[in-house]
């Protein structure tokens, strides 16, 4: 278990900055990691341990770069029990769809059997302005379910 994948769904970049904090983090404690900004269901198919990091974008969506590869994954019959996964969530509380996106992930992720291992990580842009700190402090719930 030395291999975690990340995935970002990033709009203006905020989830991709901490994508590549956890990145660094996980690398600097003797984990390979794989990074995709760009995810397609090929570059997760397969994998045993995933983490998500999203933003939420316009009426409670996935940001564009993320929406093909949920889109594939609703509609592929591909089964994901062997996987493990957690995930991280930007947004604002200033919108009743706060952190939407995460159950999105969630709810996509479990559908096809994966199985979430933690409390997701919502982070509120509105009054969290240290969101790779807060990363980081979720980052141990991950592991130890591993």
């Amino acid at each position: 278990m030395n291999s975690i994948c990340i995935i970002t769904g990033s709009t203006l970049g905020g989830a991709e900055y901490v994508a590549d904090h956890i990145n660094d983090v996980l690398t600097e404690q003797g984990f390979e990691v794989e990074l995709f900004n760009q995810a397609t269901l090929a570059d997760i198919e397969g994998k045993s341990h995933l983490i998500v990091v999203t933003s939420t974008h316009g009426a409670g969506e996935l940001p564009d770069n993320i929406q093909p590869l949920f889109a594939d994954l609703k509609s592929s019959s591909a089964d994901f029990s062997t996987m493990k996964f957690g995930v991280i969530g930007l947004g604002s509380s200033d919108y009743d769809t706060f952190c939407n996106a995460v159950d999105i992930v969630e709810d996509s992720l479990n559908a096809k059997g994966a199985n979430q291992v933690c409390e997701s990580l919502r982070i509120d842009v509105v009054n969290n302005f240290d969101h790779d700190a807060s990363a980081e402090e979720w980052l141990p719930s991950f592991l130890q379910n591993l």
